[in-house]
């Protein structure tokens, strides 16, 4: 699924999401997904590691499983 359908906002939105949760990600690693909420691959959280996280349409957390 091409990444240009996640919106700057959206990613904006990821990005301070992920700051309250102390990780962050690659802009170029989040993808939307079939049930409108976003994938994010590769997310580097401050002393925990590495993970992928699911969140849904409200950027919910909804999945993360460690890398």
């Amino acid at each position: 699924m091409a990444d240009d359908m996640v919106s700057d906002e959206a990613k904006e939105k990821i990005a301070a999401k992920l700051t309250e949760m102390r990780c962050e990600v690659d802009p170029d690693d989040i993808e939307m997904t079939d049930e409108g909420g976003y994938d994010l691959d590769d997310v580097i959280c401050e002393g925990t590691g590495q993970f992928d996280i699911e969140l849904d349409a409200e950027f919910n957390e909804v999945n993360r499983r460690a890398e």
